[in-house]
């Protein structure tokens, strides 16, 4: 039987034009998102590996303030975000000290929010994509199985009850069910690939938060030290 998609859609119930209309656009959902995110993982690959050696010339330099306010500038430019955020919390405990919290900690739990942020900015829209990968078939499905009632009806309606009878019409609605799959299976692999990227992404980043903590850390210490030093020399003097 010779399968004619134009006519198989005009015969098509309201029902099922419904499904159809739900699963193309959780196809242009996952079309959408997968050229958007592409273009978003891009940008900010671009934006991370341009800022980096220049944060590290600042962080030589002890420009910790200089820094901070390059890496608000570019929206793209995460590991920017991150690191100015740890570095203004940092710079502003060690003006006005917590009496329960180090400087440290502070700068710590922020660059772990700013973390936990970029996690969620970058994963956005690929839960609706493992939706869409996930249900598209049963949505497909339903439409089948509306077809079939539709066939089932006209087997009742009509005189003959052989399956040349709703044959035809049992094939047509097999269609949506294959166009559900159509659907899920790019889907899947949309998701798949760009949950791998993600995590790449956010790879890079963890370490970046690491090494920042670290550095801090380390620069906190001497920074005492040499204040307790200094302290020490002025007391020697008196």
């Amino acid at each position: 039987m010779e399968i004619n998609l134009v006519e198989i859609i005009q015969k098509m119930g309201a029902a099922q034009i419904a499904v159809v209309g739900v699963l193309t656009l959780m196809a242009l959902y996952s079309t959408a998102v997968f050229f958007e995110r592409l273009w978003v993982f891009m940008r900010v690959r671009s934006a991370s590996s341009r800022f980096a050696p220049i944060a590290s010339k600042h962080l030589q330099r002890g420009d910790h303030a200089g820094l901070a306010k390059l890496g608000k500038e570019d929206g793209s430019n995460y590991l920017g975000t991150m690191l100015a955020g740890g570095l203004d919390v940092y710079l502003e405990a060690c003006k006005d000290p917590s009496p329960d919290l180090s400087p440290i900690e502070l700068a710590r739990r922020e660059l772990q929010r700013q973390a936990d942020t970029i996690n969620q900015r970058l994963r956005r829209g690929l839960t609706g994509v493992a939706s869409v990968g996930s249900t598209a078939p049963f949505v497909g499905l339903l439409g089948t199985v509306l077809g079939i009632i539709e066939a089932f009806k006209m087997i009742s309606a009509s005189s003959s009850a052989g399956i040349g009878a709703v044959g035809a019409g049992i094939a047509e609605a097999l269609i949506v069910t294959a166009y559900g799959l159509m659907i899920a299976i790019p889907a899947v692999f949309v998701f798949n690939t760009l949950s791998t990227r993600a995590d790449a992404i956010l790879l890079a980043i963890d370490k970046a938060r690491g090494e920042a903590s670290d550095y801090l850390e380390a620069h906190h210490t001497r920074t005492m030290k040499s204040v307790a030093r200094s302290a020490g020399g002025i007391a020697d003097a008196a």
